[in-house]
């Protein structure tokens, strides 16, 4: 299949679907200026990440992972919604989103007004600090810019230790987000996977998990994917999901009336 033939079934399979689960890795957000952990200049390529039960044993690599995450946070703070995080809230406005599930920690998807009904965050976000023994959420940025690293690290009320809102290596992903996601891979009539590799699960199977299910998958990545070649995928477009995805959905819209 072409490239223009697979745009062109693409805006189809959008027209003619009217619970559209999306699936959004970091290639929606890298042209927000978001840093890119797993890719080839990725972050962990200079950084180790901090293990989730390291975070929970050990005072240095609190500071340590705090000190990642107050960094981090000059980037994230300056990021904007990409067009493609506001083609997916111009399909939920049309009635035509059943959710997306989302890996990035970002917080964008919320940014660009898509509602917590149809927002699955499936490894949380940095935009909140969650306390380790309450579960009290809290606005994260004042923490990031009040952090020292010569300073204890943050402590809620209750004693509890204070963790940005992401799922870090080794913990478990949240139960409500899970069963809402295993959810959406049931409702839905179309899948699309857009600036993900596919490779970090248990949130990647979720696209197959609906397309085995007789669901068409579409993938829309610039790079290789795990799903590629798979028998039930049915479009592929190797491209950046910002030159492509906006204006599929613009189209499909316009054909909806």
């Amino acid at each position: 299949m072409s490239e223009s033939e697979g745009f062109d079934e693409l805006v189809r399979a959008l027209t003619n679907a009217h619970h559209i689960l999306i699936f959004t890795g970091a290639g929606i957000s890298t042209g927000s200026g978001i840093p890119d952990y797993r890719g080839p200049q990725g972050l962990w390529k200079t950084r180790k990440p901090i293990d989730f039960h390291d975070f929970m044993a050990d005072e240095s690599k609190r500071r340590e992972y705090w000190q990642q995450k107050s960094e981090d946070w000059v980037s994230f703070a300056e990021a904007e919604p990409t067009p493609a995080h506001k083609a997916i809230c111009s399909l939920a406005e049309a009635g035509k989103l059943e959710a997306c599930a989302t890996q990035n920690i970002d917080g964008l998807h919320a940014m660009a007004g898509l509602s917590t009904n149809h927002l699955i965050e499936l490894h949380g976000s940095n935009r909140l600090v969650e306390c380790m023994s309450c579960g009290r959420f809290e606005p994260a940025e004042p923490f990031y810019l009040s952090y020292k690293p010569d300073t204890p690290c943050p402590l809620c009320a209750c004693g509890g230790f204070w963790k940005p809102a992401v799922i870090s290596f080794g913990q478990s992903l949240r139960e409500k987000d899970l069963e809402k996601a295993q959810k959406a891979t049931l409702a839905c009539d179309l899948v699309i996977a857009l600036g993900s590799t596919l490779s970090v699960t248990p949130a990647a199977t979720f696209p197959i998990f609906a397309a085995r299910n007789g669901v068409p998958y579409h993938i829309i990545n610039q790079g290789p994917t795990h799903h590629d070649g798979m028998p039930m995928v049915a479009g592929r477009i190797e491209a950046d999901v910002q030159a492509v995805f906006p204006e599929a959905v613009q189209q499909a819209l316009l054909m909806c009336g």
